[in-house]
């Protein structure tokens, strides 16, 4: 039951990173520039971020197993259509919408099911432990998978890889069944996920337009900010008047919740961030082709296979705060060591400590930040908090090819590599200090 699971995320995972590989190729096939990939990888994360809340709440309505299945025929005919583009036009359509939907409406029922498949703590945490680890090498791995299959064949042959994952985990899937029934009764709040998810495109948009114009990107993030805070206002509006909104205001109530959230959109905008930066700066910069490029992000794949290998152990010894902290601390060593011996030397090793060190640190964190969220709620608010949590992880992410792209695609140099690494350092610390704030004694793992 778990093979399919994991597959599952480490496939959606893949496809966020492994196209930073392809950034070159795919550019000059279909005549588009740098900046364009970028829309192209970010509006995939953007759709996955807004769309899955939505995704979350319709599992309870149509079922966990029939919207994992949907979402995978999205995301494989979203993948076939990305492998025969022939522009931007049509990649965008593929990868960033039907990926980016499907995604948003398989991730969900993974953590669901998982909860629910997985009864006893020991077994649940060991289940969580593997699907996170499967996400973080997906995304981790990315490149250097990516940058095989593009060096040998084409950049079109690692969307036809990701069909044949798809299909390989349909036929899988039979093996998982969905403990509870649909409750087709069950209402949809149409107008909180307009809300929710127009006023997460507008921000991620503003960011995108700060190089091009910075009125333009004022107003989005204005307006989208407006968009939120109207969502929360009427998700209150609906429960006052006895009707479920699309999110419970009781998950915005719990304190250790709040903090694993922010810990956990901060990885995954390190994580991104980071490949996105890299990647872009190894073939644009320095001239690396996608196959160079991958390689030298085996450091950061094997950094986070490792720990996420000693993950388990490493929690029945230690408090998830602690864990998430020493997470954050690694990844700080990391993006220090990614500045200064980079500068130093034109070597392509000069990447490997520190993106070693990155790894090691998302490894070790990765798995805790999800316990302490998804422990904090009881099973009947699982699709929700899942929903939330996958939707402010993926909003990490684009987060980190957003704003780290734009501060590199503005001005390709040194420089500008180094402003977008120190960038992604200061989040970091963000994370840090709200890692800081978890109770001392974690709650249970999930």
């Amino acid at each position: 039951m778990l093979a399919p699971l994991a597959l599952a995320q480490f496939i959606c995972s893949f496809a966020g990173s492994n196209m930073n590989v392809m950034i070159n190729d795919i550019s000059h096939d279909l005549d588009t520039t740098v900046q364009g990939v970028q829309i192209v990888i970010t509006l995939f994360l953007l759709v996955m971020a807004a769309l899955m809340i939505p995704g979350g709440k319709a599992t309870d309505r149509f079922g966990r197993k029939r919207v994992f299945l949907v979402g995978l025929a999205v995301y494989g005919v979203g993948a076939a259509l990305s492998a025969v583009a022939p522009g931007i036009g049509v990649l965008i359509l593929g990868t960033s919408i039907l990926e980016g939907v499907g995604t948003a409406l398989l991730i969900p029922p993974v953590y669901i099911l998982t909860k629910l498949l997985f009864t006893d703590l020991t077994s649940r945490a060991r289940a969580f432990g593997v699907i996170m680890a499967a996400g973080g090498i997906g995304a981790a791995a990315g490149p250097l998978i990516g940058g095989l299959i593009t060096s040998a064949i084409s950049w079109r042959a690692a969307f036809a890889f990701q069909v044949l994952v798809i299909a390989l985990i349909i036929v899988l899937s039979r093996a998982v069944e969905d403990p509870l029934p649909p409750d087709p009764q069950r209402r949809f709040d149409v107008t909180g996920a307009v809300l929710s998810a127009a006023g997460l495109v507008l921000i991620v948009l503003g960011i995108l337009a700060a190089d091009d114009d910075l009125v333009l990107m004022i107003v989005l993030i204005a307006v989208g900010i407006l968009l939120l805070a109207w969502f929360l206002h009427w998700i209150r509006h609906e429960e006052r008047s006895g009707r479920e909104p699309l999110l419970s205001t009781s998950l915005f109530r719990e304190r250790a919740s709040h903090l694993g959230l922010i810990t956990q959109n901060a990885q995954w905008l390190l994580l991104m961030g980071t490949s996105f930066t890299v990647a872009t700066y190894l073939q644009v910069v320095r001239g690396y082709d996608a196959i160079e490029t991958g390689v030298i992000f085996t450091a950061a794949t094997l950094g986070l296979l490792f720990s996420s290998l000693a993950a388990e152990r490493l929690a029945r010894r230690l408090p998830q705060r602690t864990l998430i902290m020493a997470g954050f601390v690694l990844a700080i060593a990391g993006i220090g060591a990614l500045i200064s011996l980079v500068a130093g030397t034109p070597s392509p090793w000069a990447f490997a400590p520190g993106l070693l060190l990155i790894g090691l640190g998302l490894g070790v964190m990765l798995t805790p930040s999800v316990n302490v969220v998804q422990s904090a709620f009881p099973e009947e608010q699982q699709g929700e908090i899942s929903g939330l949590s996958r939707s402010v992880s993926n909003l990490g992410s684009t987060f980190g090819a957003a704003i780290a792209g734009t501060i590199l695609v503005a001005d390709l140099t040194e420089n500008a590599y180094a402003a977008a690494m120190a960038t992604l350092a200061l989040t970091a610390v963000v994370g840090l200090f709200a890692a800081s704030r978890l109770p001392p004694a974690a709650p249970p793992a999930t």
